[in-house]
């Protein structure tokens, strides 16, 4: 395969070394973008899983820890986000018609890692929908050593909407031919990053992290994706309790779930996680719903952990694990003033 290449957006003052990007096909004829960071004498390859409106560029510092650390990183835009062919006129609504086309997107991926022969052990690392996702694809036979799931969304945190409700009101949407219209409480067709306040956010407690996905929504708003359509809400609900009747894969898998997560549902992680006997639960005290843009102290643990996984207990981060420390992002004055300059630098 000689891939067709597909744009990758870097600003001019960042010192990490850009993706190759290009272009896949699915089965069901959907352009998807792929991109990959290739490590030097690789020893394995990263197939990363993004979550629900991210796009690969936002992966791009800590992909760079990860071919530090020997591996390389291929991931992907899904189906309807970032670069990828959107799947319907209203762009900036996440939407699917059936959760498992996301799997033919999983295959056009694994073929791409083959036809570019990246390095084996292959090890999926998975975040929010990439979780389920990934949940999925280990069902399917997902050619991997590891699973690790960043907050994996084996569950929605929908309050104070009740799940019967929601998928209720999903249903009616779609008889009434409004399955693709935004769904209450996703956040419309707006962008996050630039909507919300930094103080309030549920991503990420660090200012630094929070300045550069402003930043990049600034710049590039078509990588950028809204709230998520009726049919997607259905879907995904769907898929989530699809999935807690799966047993656990046969396989070492690392789980991590933050203290602060307000988006997936923390009682479907932990129940999953104790049901998988070769499974660990890290739990992080103040983390956010994003770990791998959490701040230096919480992703050095994470890495750490994700390393030993990976390597053994031999493995360690190209920096040390620092002691966490409890911040409160309303009251911080170092925080509130990161925020103002955050605000400054992304408009």
């Amino acid at each position: 395969m000689t891939p067709t290449s597909a744009p990758f957006h870097q600003f001019d003052d960042t010192t990490q070394r850009p993706a190759q990007a290009f272009w896949l096909r699915s089965d069901d004829d959907i352009r998807l973008r792929a991109a990959l960071w290739r490590a030097t004498d690789a020893a394995g390859t990263v197939l990363l899983f993004p979550g629900r409106t991210e796009y690969v560029e936002k992966y791009g510092p800590f992909a760079a820890r990860l071919t530090d650390a020997g591996l390389n990183v291929l991931t992907i835009d899904w189906r309807g986000q970032g670069l990828a062919d959107r799947l319907q006129d209203r762009h900036r609504l996440g939407h699917i018609d059936e959760f498992a086309q996301y799997q033919l997107d999983v295959l056009a991926m694994v073929e791409a890692a083959t036809a570019l022969d990246l390095p084996e052990p292959w090890h999926l690392l998975a975040h929010s929908m990439g979780g389920a996702i990934g949940l999925a694809a280990l069902e399917n036979g997902l050619p991997v050593s590891t699973a690790t799931f960043s907050a994996p969304m084996w569950g929605i945190n929908h309050a104070p909407i009740p799940q019967g409700f929601a998928l209720g009101l999903s249903g009616v949407a779609g008889r009434l031919g409004r399955g693709g219209r935004a769904a209450f409480g996703t956040g419309g067709e707006g962008t996050y990053v630039l909507d919300e306040p930094f103080r309030d956010n549920m991503l990420t407690g660090d200012a630094d992290s929070w300045a550069r996905l402003l930043r990049e929504a600034a710049a590039w708003p078509e990588l950028t994706l809204g709230g998520a359509s009726f049919r997607w809400v259905g879907e995904a609900l769907r898929e989530c309790r699809r999935l807690a009747t799966l047993p656990a894969p046969d396989l070492p898998a690392l789980i991590t779930l933050g203290s602060r997560e307000m988006i997936v549902s923390a009682p479907a992680i932990r129940k999953r996680a104790a049901e998988w006997p070769d499974a660990r639960l890290l739990e992080l005290p103040d983390g956010h719903h994003e770990v791998m843009m959490e701040r230096p102290e919480l992703q050095d643990r994470f890495l750490l952990a994700f390393l030993e996984l990976v390597y053994g207990d031999s493995a360690e981060p190209e920096s040390p694990a620092a002691p966490i420390k409890s911040h409160d992002t309303a009251t911080d004055p170092e925080l509130v003033d990161a925020e103002a300059q955050a605000m400054d630098s992304g408009a």
